[in-house]
């Protein structure tokens, strides 16, 4: 197909900064995806260096092809307004306009799950479900991604509630299992609980979960008691790159 109009996602993550183009009409990658270490300290201006490297880096990127951008944090209009695992040099900072004064495309900034929801909407595995679905990313911390009937309603930073009196992510995250060493069964406990309590809250039609441990969902899903269908991310690491490149096109349009 011609490269013509390619989007470009990029994702911003605690160790790499990854971005490849997208074709949209498929959910694929339209090139090999380019990472980067995430420079240390990841200030917003160190960061958008190395999104300015990756964009160069594509022959596939012309002068019309807008550009997303995910960062683990809540994005109001292209401002970054929170950052539980990023530097906090990005509370209020107007990266959007940065990046398109540096990178002269039209660039859409997105949190990073629900770039990851919209790209399991159209690609993935929710793709043609109407209704509610939460999309949970379990890593670091869990992000979440809430869709209606395919809308998505944008920073709803659901890993953050408020779970027996501590942050949910504090206890049911991924990264706690690892660091703390608990066993699959020990772990689903936990996310017994907290999906449970999702599930009590918004009454969803399908919850998807992702996170690079969703590769092993087969030892932890299946133990988890809840009504809703729970089904893993099928994109895993793409979702990020491909729902940032959506987003944007769709913003593009709009302008």
């Amino acid at each position: 197909m011609s490269s013509k109009g390619l989007a470009l996602g990029i994702d911003v993550g605690g160790s790499g900064i990854k971005g490849a183009p997208v074709d949209l009409h498929k959910g694929e990658f339209a090139a090999d995806r380019m990472r980067i270490d995430t420079p240390k300290p990841a200030t917003p201006e160190a960061v958008c260096k190395v999104i300015g490297q990756i964009v160069e880096h594509f022959d596939e990127v012309h002068d019309d092809s807008p550009i997303g951008v995910t960062i683990p944090g809540v994005v109001t209009e292209g401002t970054v307004r929170s950052a539980a695992n990023i530097d906090k040099t990005w509370i209020d900072y107007d990266v959007k306009t940065l990046l398109q004064k540096e990178l002269g495309h039209t660039v859409h900034v997105v949190n990073d799950a629900d770039a990851a929801g919209v790209a399991e909407l159209h690609y993935g595995a929710a793709d043609n479900r109407d209704g509610l679905v939460v999309l949970t990313t379990l890593g670091t911390g869990i992000g979440t991604a809430l869709l209606y009937n395919g809308t998505l309603i944008p920073n709803s930073e659901l890993g953050h509630l408020e779970l027996d009196g501590v942050d949910a992510e504090t206890v049911a995250a991924s990264s706690i299992k690892d660091k703390e060493g608990l066993s699959y069964a020990e772990w689903a406990k936990r996310l017994q609980r907290y999906y449970a309590h999702l599930e009590a809250l918004l009454w969803p039609d399908l919850f998807v979960v992702g996170g690079g441990v969703s590769k092993d969902s087969q030892k932890f899903l299946p133990l988890l008691n809840i009504r809703t269908p729970i089904v893993p991310a099928q994109l895993r690491n793409k979702a990020g790159i491909i729902g940032a490149a959506h987003l944007a096109k769709q913003a593009h349009r709009l302008r």
